[in-house]
């Protein structure tokens, strides 16, 4: 028979793999072919949910439905015959309780849940909080299921008692869709339940949780590929029962695959809602003072960093609770009140107007520093009860200043983990930064300058989904090594320090750091006051 009659030969190939990245807010599933042409795409969203203060939970079954229907509508899109495989991205530090059936006891509950605080604070300040952190790679807060799992065993011993298995979402979805229940390395370092240096489940870790080995999956390689799908999952995506699966690993350490920071010396640098800086090396290490998490993304790639709870989110509210009206201009030297004009009424003006108007005033927005932790704050000191501070406020302070100390405020925050991650011995070369802050020059000068770096955005931001994809390819045999995202998310610009404002920054630095300390005695007296001091009546 001929070649070109030869089925197989006319056969297309099978050159595509669908990144499915579970994420806090959505799943979205996305087809890249070798070439990291992406061919199709589908996002469905879910609420996170709040029944009670501090909890933050989600149904797995809606995440389920929406990675399901993601890659679906994906296949529909491009043909099932060209896809080689799925690969999985999942947002960290999730939880879930599964009965002897393997069926949710409990929602899920997320990275974002702070209910473990107190169990978080007692393990941190105790004798072995800070060797946990250096083992496991974890810090001890209250985003990690291992402070999560402690809380269970002393607040909902029913539930602890009826677990028979306690898994991550990703877990439970590969666990639905192929049928085999394991947790990635990634995801396992996450955890702080994991030894990252021996690759195991920790025993005193086990301990301090209640929980046995038998009660946790099966740890395996981020590549790990599972073999065939499930009746459910055929009937649900479209695709062919012997579709195989990359285990895959988590958001954090792919976003820095998603962008191209695969090598030793190169960050990447993400401000959305929350933000953060991690930079990929070839062996686990954690700093002295345990300032940066570490993350497994292969057998021979980990992420080293730390991520901030408050990012664009900061400015969000600067915008909506104190950005009402015009600027009111400084009062005039005639002007023997000292109040000025009196503002009229406007509608709110957007981010772009905000940050515009900012960016008329000097670097150090005249001696007023902001603590931007609205939503508390994970790195680099891993405290669960700190609070947001304006601080050297004066009657000369104007909007614009309170809008770029809020700025600079996430910028020192990012800049306090760069120098915990160069403490962890760790030399960094180059810094790639993305996330949709920054379309606006300020948010980019302030993060160069308050670094103290030249920082590189990417042509194009794939995000985690396409790390996830890149990180499959790899475990299929369609790519070398995923050395080559480098290549293919080339930088577009680059943001250069500029030396006099650099300067401001690294003379604000010490004193924003210091705050954090100083303050932490009247916020702890706040949060026991909190239940008194109600925000409404």
């Amino acid at each position: 028979m001929a070649a070109q009659d030869d089925p197989a030969a006319q056969a297309p190939a099978r050159d595509v793999v669908i990144g499915v990245d579970m994420g806090t807010t959505a799943t979205k599933a996305v087809a890249y072919d070798v070439s990291g042409a992406q061919l199709a795409s589908a996002s469905h969203g879910y609420p996170l949910q709040a029944p009670h203060p501090g909890h933050a939970v989600q149904d797995p079954e809606l995440i389920l439905a929406a990675a399901y229907a993601g890659v679906r509508e994906v296949v529909a899109s491009i043909g099932a015959e060209r896809v080689a495989g799925l690969s999985f991205s999942s947002a960290m530090h999730s939880l879930l309780a599964l009965d002897e059936d393997l069926a949710p006891l409990t929602p899920v509950v997320t990275w974002a849940d702070t209910r473990a605080s107190a169990q978080a604070e007692r393990v941190r300040a105790s004798a072995e909080g800070l060797a946990l952190h250096r083992r496991t790679g974890t810090p001890v807060h209250p985003m990690s299921p291992l402070p999560k799992l402690i809380w269970f065993r002393e607040q909902e011993p029913e539930i602890r008692t009826k677990a028979a298995i306690w898994a991550g979402i990703k877990d439970w979805v590969l666990l639905r869709m192929c049928g085999a229940l394991v947790t990635d390395h990634s995801l396992g370092s996450s955890s702080g339940l994991m030894d990252i240096h021996a690759l195991a489940w920790d025993e005193e870790a086990m301990r301090l949780a209640g929980v046995r080995p038998e009660q946790l999956p099966e740890l395996v390689p981020t590549t790990t590929v599972l073999e065939g799908l499930t009746e459910e999952a055929v009937a649900a995506t479209g695709l062919p029962a012997g579709t195989r699966v990359v285990v895959g690993a988590g958001d954090g350490p792919l976003a820095n695959l998603g962008v191209g920071a695969v090598r030793p010396g190169v960050a990447a640098c993400s401000i959305g809602t929350s933000g953060a800086l991690r930079v990929t090396v070839d062996h686990p290490a954690v700093d002295p003072l345990g300032g940066v998490f570490c993350y497994a993304l292969t057998e021979d790639r980990w992420v080293i960093g730390g991520a901030i709870n408050n990012g664009g989110v900061t400015l969000d509210w600067v915008r909506s609770q104190i950005a009402r009206g015009p600027a009111v201009p400084a009062p005039a030297a005639e002007d023997p009140t000292g109040d000025g004009p009196a503002p009229e009424a406007a509608e709110l003006p957007s981010a772009a107007e905000l940050l515009d108007e900012a960016a008329t005033v000097p670097a150090g927005s005249g001696g007023l520093l902001m603590l931007p932790y609205l939503l508390s704050e994970r790195a680099p000191h891993w405290g669960s009860t700190t609070r947001g501070a304006y601080v050297g406020l004066t009657r000369g302070h104007r909007r614009e200043h309170l809008v770029r100390a809020a700025v600079e405020g996430v910028a020192l925050q990012l800049s306090l983990v760069l120098q915990s991650m160069r403490s962890a011995g760790l030399e960094i070369d180059e810094i790639r930064a993305t996330g949709g802050v920054m379309q606006h020059p300020l948010w980019r000068e302030t993060l160069a300058d308050a670094l103290g770096a030249p920082i590189g955005f990417p042509a194009q931001h794939e995000g985690s989904g396409f790390g996830a994809a890149l990180l499959g390819m790899q475990a299929l045999g369609l790519i070398a090594s995923i050395d080559v995202a480098a290549e293919m998310i080339p930088v577009a610009t680059r943001q250069r320090p500029r030396p006099a404002d650099a300067a401001v920054y690294a003379s604000l630095r010490p004193v924003f750091d210091q705050l954090y300390d100083a303050l932490l005695p009247a916020n702890d007296r706040l949060l026991r006051l909190a239940p008194s001091l109600p925000l409404d009546r």
